[in-house]
């Protein structure tokens, strides 16, 4: 293996049909994607830690367990992006999905060419943000946010993990106080999918984030909803690093 191909972005795929790896697997090397394939999600969670992917596509029928469970799981505990490949196609199920963590979602058949272009879009939203030299620690009403982990240290000291998706919702808050963002504004800032769905799912993360954040839903502090236009974080944001 070359230096070049070992410093390609590896790609994993958890899916039972063979035939659909093999798809993926074209679609992908032939743009230089390095590519592993897995038919269970317990197969894929032994070589998890050790290979490092940066996106994972992960599809929900799986035959060992729910692939929504495995979704979560990889969402909490890995830095990979997650992309959802599956033949569920319903409105619920799409916001289930990116409520437990997912960053995009894309409905079998598929077009190969898509899910590539999608992954690139991922992909892209993270190198930015490391070229830009993004800030990466926060503190906020006594909380404070590490952005390279998504941890959150709450004012008495417990720690709380956030997803990626709900770490990137909550640093685009943090980058942006005080100021209302509509729904199509926090979609576009925090990459991932739009349509049917998805402004829906920006609703349910920003509940999940209220949850986390201990902001009473009833009466919010922190994420107030403006009804019909969108939602503002309200307060002051020192960054510390």
């Amino acid at each position: 293996m070359t230096q070049q191909a070992e410093a390609a972005p590896l790609i994993a795929i958890v899916d039972d049909e063979p035939d659909v790896i093999a798809v993926l697997r074209a679609a992908l090397e032939a743009v230089g994607f390095r590519v592993q394939g897995f038919a269970t999600a317990r197969a894929f969670e032994t070589a998890a830690q050790r290979i490092a992917p940066a996106v994972c596509l992960i599809d929900l029928g799986l035959p060992d367990t729910d692939g929504l469970a495995l979704v979560y799981k990889v969402a909490q505990e890995q830095g990979a992006a997650v992309m959802i490949v599956s033949g569920r196609g319903g409105v619920q199920d799409k916001i289930a999905g990116l409520e437990l963590g997912a960053d995009d979602y894309i409905v079998k058949p598929f077009d190969p060419a898509e899910v590539v272009a999608r992954i690139r879009v991922l992909l892209r939203r993270s190198e930015r943000s490391a070229a830009a030299g993004r800030r990466r620690r926060a503190g906020f009403a006594g909380w404070e946010a590490d952005f390279d982990t998504f941890q959150l240290s709450a004012p008495d000291g417990e720690a709380i993990r956030l997803s990626r998706a709900e770490g990137e919702m909550l640093r685009l808050f943090l980058e942006t106080p005080n100021r209302l963002l509509s729904r199509a504004q926090i979609q576009d800032g925090i990459g991932g999918a739009a349509g049917d769905g998805f402004d829906r799912a920006i609703d349910v993360r920003v509940s999940r984030l209220r949850t986390k954040l201990r902001d009473d839903p009833k009466n919010p502090t922190l994420i107030r909803t403006i009804y019909g236009a969108g939602y503002i974080f309200v307060g002051d944001v020192n960054w510390l690093a």
